[in-house]
């Protein structure tokens, strides 16, 4: 039958053609669609290393470049301290969830392995203000003043990358600046398992959280983490802000619960999958008209043929099943044909960890199920027209 089925496909090549890249082409989109939808999933059941519940960012925006006067940033710590509602209070380059990055390029003392790693630069307390846990080593602090080199911690990915089969706590690597000398010397002092500062859906990337001491180097933190009570209401705010300004009247100061920042971070990350979900659903609606109307046409013009083997002994259901199966045959022709090229993404790596081979397969099944489930709808009236002629009618029809 299976046979008999393709015979009948390739006598109507040219017919068919058309119909086939058709569902080519809507294999591809979709396919696109559930690839992205799938490693945003795989992405988002990923740690980000970092607390967001009870956690509070406030931006330091001040119209020159802010100072990194100790004095000033130890009277805000121990003026935020005194509030009833804050645990603790710590500083950092910037904010998590938000889309700023710093990246650099490093190496190892000896000139090799040369990599770009992402950093933000903390103090002390933003490990346990962030309820962050160490892996290995541990968090730096006092006891690392006056180091040969700068306390940082860094992240699973990168250790694996440059201290593979090695303990990575006490490893050294460099700046490498443009002049190809090296500069700042960083000794790893502890690992994280993950750090995603721009949340669940930010690829994990190499990355390492450099000791920032207030007063020491001319970069100032422009960004003060808080970690406030469970509980603490969204008026808290307003005392927040009265109490900055009472240190520095002259610095505005954008306060963001991490709560509200991750759920806007989230907004603009899917936001791009949303869009082309929109437009993809647009696509498969107009080929599902296309596919409807050939398959009609397609099948009107075969009624002296249905006609025959219906008089041959054929019966309705016969006929139902052969108009499905055909269109079936013809789908997963188009579709065996786009895998065959979308299979080398993966396989050539394009497309990194994004496109990986979960994703792939997942991505594949997906598709697959909606072009049959698409094909079979359009195929449906078509084969219960067919199927409800009968063999007199058929025979003479014109």
């Amino acid at each position: 039958m299976l046979r008999h089925f393709l015979k009948l496909i390739w006598k109507r090549k040219s017919r068919n053609m058309m119909l086939s890249l058709e569902i080519l082409l809507a294999f591809l989109v979709v396919f696109a669609i559930a690839a992205f939808g799938l490693r945003y999933w795989q992405l988002f059941q990923l740690p980000t290393g970092h607390g967001w519940k009870n956690q509070w960012s406030v931006s330091i925006r001040a119209a020159q470049d802010l100072p990194n006067d100790p004095v000033i940033f130890e009277n805000i710590r121990r003026s935020l301290r005194d509030l009833p509602e804050v645990e603790s209070v710590a500083f950092s380059s910037f904010g998590t969830y938000e889309m700023s990055r710093w990246t650099e390029e490093y190496v190892l003392p000896d000139g090799s392995q040369q990599l770009t790693v992402d950093g933000m630069g903390v103090s002390d307390d933003y490990f346990a203000t962030m309820d962050m846990q160490i892996a290995q080593g541990r968090f730096f602090s006092k006891m690392d003043d006056n180091a040969d080199a700068a306390p940082t911690v860094i992240n699973r990915r990168l250790a694996d990358k440059w201290f593979a089969g090695k303990n990575p706590i006490g490893q050294v690597f460099v700046v490498k600046k443009r002049d190809n000398t090296q500069g700042q010397r960083y000794r790893v002092v502890g690992v994280v398992e993950q750090f995603r500062s721009h949340g669940e859906l930010m690829d994990p990337v190499y990355f390492m959280l450099p000791r920032w001491i207030p007063g020491v180097g001319d970069q100032a933190a422009n960004n003060i983490m808080i970690k406030v009570k469970p509980g603490t209401p969204r008026m808290f705010e307003t005392r927040l802000n009265a109490r900055l300004k009472q240190i520095r009247n002259d610095w505005n100061f954008v306060i963001t619960p991490q709560s509200d920042a991750r759920a806007s971070m989230l907004k603009t990350q899917t936001m791009p999958l949303v869009i082309l979900s929109v437009i993809a659903a647009f696509l498969l609606v107009m080929v599902a008209f296309g596919l409807f109307g050939v398959l009609w046409q397609n099948t009107t013009r075969r009624i002296p043929e249905i006609g025959l083997r219906r008089a041959l002994g054929a019966n309705a259901g016969d006929i139902y099943r052969q108009i499905i199966s055909e269109q079936f045959l013809l789908s997963s022709g188009a579709m065996l044909i786009a895998l065959a090229l979308l299979v080398q993404l993966p396989l050539t790596g394009v497309f990194g960890d994004d496109l990986n081979w979960g994703v792939f397969f997942g991505a594949t099944l997906l598709s697959a199920t909606v072009i049959y489930l698409l094909s079979l709808l359009c195929s449906l009236y078509p084969g219960w027209r067919a199927a409800r002629l009968s063999p007199t009618q058929a025979l003479h029809y014109e």
